[in-house]
């Protein structure tokens, strides 16, 4: 068993065990470092960190051209559900089981909103899919907590932001990354705008291997 996992550029990804494909906040459409276009987006579940729009802009698109099931925060549930989108609320702590694997939310130290409108708390998440543990920090501060959600979940995967300025940089990442203690570590949120981080030179964190994927450049990992 194992994953496929294509990188979308910016925070967003396409997780990929063989049968089932996952997107992760795919912002493709503002994105310049999107290696495809929204509609050539195929993925059977959505889940979404938080609802700020270099994460949740495309995400109505994607799901209704997909008949895609998004996860997430409980206000973004009404937001989409409204829209006449399948959806499974979330919040903090709680797991929700599919039959490709499950998704829990953790905390993120970061704000949400879409369109001038609220949209809950921000998360990370973690998705077991394919026999691969998978950390996505969504966008975040360092937190202490980091530690406490490696020794829970186990993650085999870490993406981290470390593009600064709305994030953690990558001085800040790279200690998260020695907490959270994955056997990879994916950065992301960074190049894709002036005023983010432009490159990974930064990003060492010790202990811990670091992946810098290319947009559109499928990577396994079994």
């Amino acid at each position: 068993m194992g994953l496929d996992i294509t990188y979308l550029g910016h925070s967003g990804f396409l997780l990929h065990d063989g049968s089932t494909t996952v997107a992760i906040d795919p912002f493709i459409s503002g994105n310049p470092l999107a290696p495809m276009r929204v509609k050539d987006v195929s993925c059977q579940a959505i889940v979404m960190t938080h609802g700020h729009p270099d994460h949740m802009t495309d995400t109505e698109a994607i799901a209704k051209a997909n008949r895609a099931t998004v996860f997430g925060a409980w206000e973004i549930h009404e937001y989409l559900s409204a829209r006449g989108i399948a959806t499974e609320p979330m919040n903090h702590g709680g797991k929700v089981s599919a039959d490709w694997g499950w998704v829990a939310f953790t905390q993120a130290v970061h704000s949400s909103s879409f369109q001038g409108q609220y949209m809950g708390a921000a998360c990370g998440a973690v998705i077991d899919m394919g026999g691969v543990r998978v950390y996505h920090c969504g966008d975040t501060d360092l937190f202490s907590d980091m530690k406490l959600i490696s020794e829970i979940y186990k993650p085999d995967i870490a993406m981290i932001p470390i593009g600064d300025r709305f994030t953690m940089g990558p001085e800040l990442a790279s200690r998260a990354a020695e907490w959270i203690m994955p056997r990879v570590a994916i950065p992301i949120h960074y190049k894709t705008f002036p005023q983010l981080v432009q490159d990974a030179e930064g990003f060492q964190p010790k202990g811990v291997a670091v992946k810098e994927l290319v947009p559109g450049e499928p990577w396994s990992f079994s």
